[in-house]
């Protein structure tokens, strides 16, 4: 089986791709198109959707070397998700913030205007002009296709429990400044967040109602990246920096990645890993066939592997050119 690795690029898409001979080779793809994220389809493992700015929602359906339109044209798609649930379910967030529905896998899009409710006026992102708020993440339940849980950029952690029609505001406990979150690949209670406020990094045990930010183990507390482990969802992760200067640096984010068992402490894994870690790690991908294995995207390029939950690494003889905020992987059986 091999597998396939997608990330954003700046105005490309870097696409590596092992063979059985171990062999990675890589390709640059959508050339001047600025892609600002990736989501794969659990019920297609050859489909693949990127978010742009100002193109929409694109769509492939071979492992992405070819792109095709899925609507959204004129908007800045900064996040997007499939329901592992609900086929052909996917929610799309922009900027300003908004949230868009589509239940054809991308043909139709309607958008909940419920959600403009929930904003607010200190919504503010600094990260680029014109400063306005956007959707940063999107976590839709593996169990419940009415259950979304959507986090804004330094705004708030917000949740619908009836497919988008209605919103319940922040979130106890959840980090204001969301750069991820995520549900559990199969178990619909537990859901993953890393962020720039807080402790950098939060975790909620029911289905993103309330939540807990655990700060033992943490030097530092600008997180971005978060997973868990497919068969357990109390093996946690986060890729952690000291601040947004040095982890958004070209080579000095002073960043860690974090584990945490049972809900309890954190700690630095080493294990091979470079300490600290100078570039940081924009992606954390766990392996739904594979327990314990963990890939770790950096932002120069490089690609990090573990097979025994963070304990021991190895780095892949590949390199992506960079990685801006977001890497997916696929598999193929050819």
């Amino acid at each position: 089986m091999n597998r396939i690795f997608l990330s954003t690029n700046g105005s490309r898409l870097a696409r590596a791709e092992c063979a059985k001979d171990s062999y990675w080779s890589v390709e640059f793809v959508l050339k001047g198109t600025d892609v600002r994220c990736l989501a794969t389809d659990p019920h297609h493992p050859n489909v693949v959707y990127a978010g742009t700015q100002g193109k929409g929602v694109l769509r492939s359906d071979d492992w992405g070397k070819t792109w095709q339109p899925a609507g959204m044209g004129g908007h800045v798609v900064k996040a997007v998700a499939v329901s592992p649930a609900e086929p052909g379910l996917l929610v799309a967030g922009t900027r300003p913030a908004s949230v868009f529905i589509s239940r054809d896998g991308g043909q139709n899009w309607i958008e909940s205007v419920s959600f403009r409710k929930t904003r607010r006026w200190f919504w503010f992102s600094p990260a680029e002009k014109p400063f306005t708020a956007y959707v940063q993440g999107i976590a839709l339940s593996p169990t419940n296709p009415n259950v979304m849980v959507v986090g804004i950029e330094l705004g708030s952690v917000v949740r619908s429990t009836d497919g988008g029609k209605t919103w319940q505001d922040h979130r106890k406990g959840a980090l204001r400044d969301c750069h991820s979150i995520r549900f559990h690949a199969t178990n619909g209670d537990w859901v993953y967040e890393g962020g720039g406020t807080g402790a950098g990094a939060a975790f909620s045990r029911d289905a993103g109602n309330t939540w807990t930010q655990v700060r033992q183990g943490l030097d530092r507390h600008y997180g971005w990246a978060a997973a868990a482990d497919p068969a357990r969802p109390d093996v946690m992760y986060v890729s952690v920096s000291p601040g947004p200067m040095k982890a958004h640096s070209r080579d000095n984010a002073q960043a860690y990645i974090f584990r945490s068992m049972d809900g309890s402490q954190w700690e630095k894994l080493g294990g091979g890993l470079p300490q600290p870690l100078l570039h940081m790690p924009y992606a954390l991908l766990t392996d739904s066939d594979s327990p314990g294995h963990l890939y770790a995207g950096l932002s120069n390029g490089d690609v990090w592997h573990t097979p025994d939950y963070g304990d021991h690494w190895q780095q892949l003889p590949l390199n992506l050119g960079d990685i801006w905020t977001s890497m997916v992987m696929l598999k193929s059986m050819r």
